[in-house]
């Protein structure tokens, strides 16, 4: 039987575990202590998941011996929280061999280097296991996978025959699997989409309406293309499910945290309180930071992103901020400073904001 190793008891983690069990795989789950392995043990569930009703399979394991987890695995996956992807890669790197599948299903970028989770995996492995990695990304809300809804993905290599191996892999009757080279476009239009969905919360909780968010939505994908395309990406990529339609499920979706975060801050509860409240991470509040810092040093204009800043980081009012977007000078919907989406544009305005 197959055996995989997934690393990290959050909730994506432990939806993948359930997913991949059911097809009947040995899949380890590894926990960070005695404790948490043993209450997760005694339960054969995840508190948060079976308020649905679900439990773990019986082939589905929780261990905190990281070597019995990662023993014999075709292949490890890392559903860890961005800012502590390095730290778990560490840890794992020296049980990784030449035939193992390095998946990373985390949607963020570490604020340090401001690097892509694929690239911080790289940092810290033997080069010659690097052509392993790929990353999974979509529009992939984790309670309605476990609850066996339809839903579909994409994973990405840069070795087609990588992600090849790893599609069937994760291919089963209620997930449809893609595959992608473009490994940068995927992993931005994964991470970036949590900002925009910071602020369709808000939006839904200063009751702007589906015309605003709808707004927001497509000038927020614009804003993500910009600069995806700016750090080596294809643009076509954003238009597929890691990137429109990973939007569309997080901006929409009451089951994401970003989009929750977002509608708390609408109703005057400090970002201190809200993320202090919550058992998972929302990614976008780091991911803000990153990118509007890359942004700023790139001369890319992202206004949807720097008033999501300034809400976060510098306590700007929500009203404000909106009215500042709606008040912008407007010029051709798909160009911007510093902008290279569509290099014919560039004779159809003199200038650029």
């Amino acid at each position: 039987m197959p055996k995989i190793a997934i690393i990290g008891t959050t909730a994506w983690g432990i939806t993948l575990g359930v997913l991949l069990s059911r097809k009947k795989l040995e899949v380890n789950l590894w926990a960070r202590t005695e404790q948490e392995a043993a209450e997760f043990t005694g339960n054969k569930a995840n508190p948060a998941i079976t308020r649905e009703g679900v439990q773990f399979p019986s082939t589905l394991s929780v261990t905190s011996s990281l070597d019995k987890a990662l023993k014999n695995a075709q292949a490890v996956i890392l559903a860890v929280p961005s800012q502590s992807m390095r730290h778990n890669i560490r840890l794992v790197a020296g049980n990784l061999n030449s035939s193992m599948l390095i998946v990373s299903a985390a949607k963020g970028l570490e604020i340090e280097s401001r690097k892509r989770m694929s690239l911080v995996i790289a940092d810290e492995i033997p080069p010659k296991f690097r052509h392993n990695i790929c990353v999974i990304s979509g529009p992939n809300l984790a309670q309605e996978i476990v609850n066996g809804l339809p839903s579909a993905t994409v994973i990405a290599a840069e070795n087609e025959a990588i992600a090849r191996k790893a599609q069937k892999l994760f291919t089963s009757p209620a997930l449809c699997v893609y595959t992608h080279t473009d490994v940068i476009g995927v992993e931005l239009g994964g991470s970036l989409k949590n900002i925009i969905a910071l602020g369709a919360g808000i939006a839904d909780g200063l009751g702007y309406g589906d015309n605003a968010k709808a707004a927001l939505i497509t000038r927020g994908l614009t804003e993500i293309t910009a600069l995806g395309v700016a750090l080596g990406a294809n643009p076509l990529t954003f238009s597929g499910l890691t990137g429109l339609g990973d939007l569309i499920a997080t901006c929409s979706s009451t089951l994401s945290r970003n989009h929750y975060v977002g509608e708390e801050l609408a109703k005057g509860r400090t970002l201190q309180d809200i993320t202090d409240s919550m058992t998972g991470v929302a990614e976008g509040v780091s991911t803000t930071l990153v990118v509007c810092k890359l942004a700023r040093d790139m001369g890319l204009a992202m206004p949807i992103t720097e008033g999501i800043y300034k809400v976060l980081y510098e306590g700007a009012d929500l009203h404000k901020m909106a009215d500042d977007l709606m008040r912008a000078e407007a010029y051709h919907e798909l160009t911007g400073r510093k902008w290279r989406l569509f290099s014919f544009l560039s004779h159809a305005r003199p200038r650029t904001r």
